[in-house]
Formats: structure tokens, C-alpha cells, sequence
């Protein structure tokens, strides 16, 4: 009976999340705090930003469900426990606006705590990396948050394969608590997807980027899979938000400050539109979870062929995108 009520966790966390971003979405609701247009948004009608606090009320529910069926365990509750805390912060930086120094901090401790709860018996070096991975893939989901329904539909489908991989190495706590993640992605969708009538905002964003990097590491820990999984899982957003930053740090840019050039910022300014820019990015988010599946079944060798090929079609992708915007950018300055 305990198992039974478990599996029906990513149900909950899909109705929990459904109905709180809802409310969140009411003018008279404490939570109806707007996100202004700015110089790096791609909206310009004040929007409501705390659709974050359904996705988190959603996946934490499902999480307790898990862990009250006794399929919980100390990382998969370090997991959670550290995106409710980055949670709280968001919330409190969406609203109130926080230093990036403060935020930064907070993200190290809960990325460090979090390592410990692994009992990685790893090299400093070692840890060192995996603690600056976690904290950089929260940080990267909060860059690739802005677009109608990006940020949502990727954790829809990253955190899919998540629960399909560890169902499969019979993992059966990470998988409930995985599939809650993708079910309460889903419940915000149906306010986010374009035309948006909420964001996710920092106190969904910043979380779930921890997630994802966070329940790979649990994976990995418990044998469910090798690292390159969830690196291949999410490596769209892992990506656009890496190269941009690089050819900005090459530019001599800010890399630290506000902008609107990330590929899929691009395609949208470009005249591709919220809506078909999001859906080609759920196309390349089933494609690499799909292909890390099946890598996950095969040999080394045809691990490395599926990775390097799969790797190759978003670089390739990433190349086009960028011609086309020197060819836009060139037709845009022309009289």
C-alpha cells in the first residue's frame, strides 16, 4: 500500500503544481510580483514571475510522498532540502533583489552540504569540480529562463529520462522523485507555455538547474548511471548557455551583466517566435535524452559515437544559428 501511494507522487506533484502556479497567476495573490521588461527580456508586458513556487510546491510534495513510502534516502533529501533553501532565496531575490555575491555564496554551501551528503570519498580536485558543476548548471538554467515555455518543458523532458534511467537500474526512490520534478514542470507548463501567463522566475529556475545537476550526481552515487548521462541528458541548455558565455568572455563582453544572445534568445529575435523556438528545443531535448537512453544499453564504443554525434548536431546547429545572425544583424543595419 505505501508503494502503491507513492507512485501516484508524480500525479500530486503535477496537480499540487497545476494549482498553486494558478493562484500565483491571480492580480489579488501575495505571490503576483511582476518582472519588468528589461535590456535582456524577450517580453514587453509586465508578467508575473513566481510560477517557480508551483513547480517547487509540486516537487516537494512528490518528494515526501517518496520518502513517506520509504523510498527516500539521504542524498535524494539533500536534493530537496537544498533547492528548497535555494528556493527561499530566489523567492526573496525576485522579490526584493538580492546581491549576486549573496546568492552565489548561498549556492556554494548548498552545493557543498550537498556533496557531503554523498560521502564522496573523491579527491579535493574532484570535488572541487563537481561542487563548481552543480552550482553552474543552477545557475545556467536561471540564463536559458527567457522564453515562453524553455525553461519548463526542458525540465519536462530532462527529468523524464531521469525517472525512465533510474527505473530501469530499479532505482525506484530517485525515479518517483525524478518523475516529480518532470510531473510539476508540467503543471506550470499549462501557464507558461505561449502566450505566458507566468515565469518561473529565479525561485524555480536556480532549483531546478541544482536538480538536475544534483540527482545526476545521485545517479551516479547509487550506479543508476556513469556522468556523461546527465551531462548528454541536458546538454541543449548545458550548451547555448556554455558557448554563449565563452564567445562573450572572447568578445570582451561582461559575461556578468544582462544580454539577449543566447541561441535561443536569437531564434526568437530572428522571427522564429516563443512558441516554435520552444518546441525545437523540446525536439533536442527528447533527442539527447533519447539518445542517452540508448547509450546507456550499448558498449563503450558505441557510447562514444552516440555522444560525439549527438554533441556534433547542437554544435552544428549552434554554427548555423550564428551565420544567420551575422546575415540578420547585416539586414537589420542596412538602410
Amino acid at each position: 500500500m505505501p508503494e502503491l501511494f507513492a507512485r501516484l507522487a508524480p500525479v500530486l506533484a503535477f496537480v499540487v503544481a497545476w494549482a498553486v502556479t494558478g493562484a500565483c497567476c491571480r492580480p489579488g495573490s501575495y505571490l503576483y510580483f511582476l518582472d519588468q521588461p528589461n535590456e535582456r527580456s524577450l517580453h514587453v508586458t509586465p508578467t508575473p514571475r513566481t510560477g517557480g513556487v508551483g513547480v517547487m510546491a509540486g516537487l516537494l510534495t512528490g518528494g515526501l510522498m517518496a520518502a513517506a513510502a520509504g523510498l527516500g534516502s539521504v542524498p535524494l533529501g539533500a536534493a530537496l532540502g537544498g533547492a528548497a533553501v535555494l528556493a527561499l532565496v530566489g523567492l526573496a531575490d525576485d522579490r526584493f533583489g538580492l546581491s549576486a555575491r549573496v546568492r552565489l555564496l548561498v549556492q556554494l554551501v548548498v552545493a557543498g552540504g550537498y556533496l557531503v551528503s554523498l560521502g564522496y570519498s573523491a579527491s579535493w580536485l574532484e570535488a572541487v569540480a563537481l561542487g563548481i558543476g552543480v552550482v553552474w548548471m543552477g545557475n545556467l538554467y536561471n540564463f536559458m529562463d527567457g522564453a515562453d515555455g524553455l525553461a519548463g518543458g526542458m525540465a519536462l523532458f530532462g527529468f523524464s529520462a531521469f525517472a525512465i534511467a533510474a527505473a530501469l537500474s530499479g532505482q525506484e526512490g530517485l525515479a518517483l522523485v525524478c518523475a516529480g520534478v518532470a510531473a510539476a514542470a508540467a503543471g506550470f507548463l499549462v501557464f507558461n507555455f505561449h502566450p505566458a501567463r507566468i515565469f518561473m522566475g529565479d525561485v524555480g529556475s536556480v532549483p531546478l538547474g541544482f536538480l538536475a545537476g544534483a540527482l545526476g550526481l545521485a545517479g551516479r552515487h547509487s550506479g543508476a548511471w556513469p556522468l556523461w548521462f546527465p551531462l548528454l541528458v541536458f546538454c541543449p541548455f548545458i550548451l547555448d548557455a556554455t558557448v554563449t558565455l565563452l564567445q562573450r568572455a572572447l568578445r570582451r563582453e561582461k559575461v556578468w551583466q544582462a544580454h539577449r544572445t543566447h541561441y535561443y534568445q536569437r531564434l526568437v529575435r530572428m522571427g522564429l517566435g516563443h512558441r516554435r523556438t520552444a518546441l525545437l528545443a523540446y525536439a533536442l531535448m527528447a533527442i539527447a535524452g533519447a539518445a542517452a537512453l540508448l547509450a546507456l544499453q550499448l558498449g563503450f564504443s558505441l557510447q562514444c559515437i552516440i555522444i560525439t554525434m549527438c554533441i556534433s548536431l547542437h554544435l552544428v546547429l549552434g554554427y548555423r544559428i550564428d551565420r544567420a545572425w551575422q546575415r540578420h544583424l547585416i539586414g537589420a543595419s542596412t538602410p
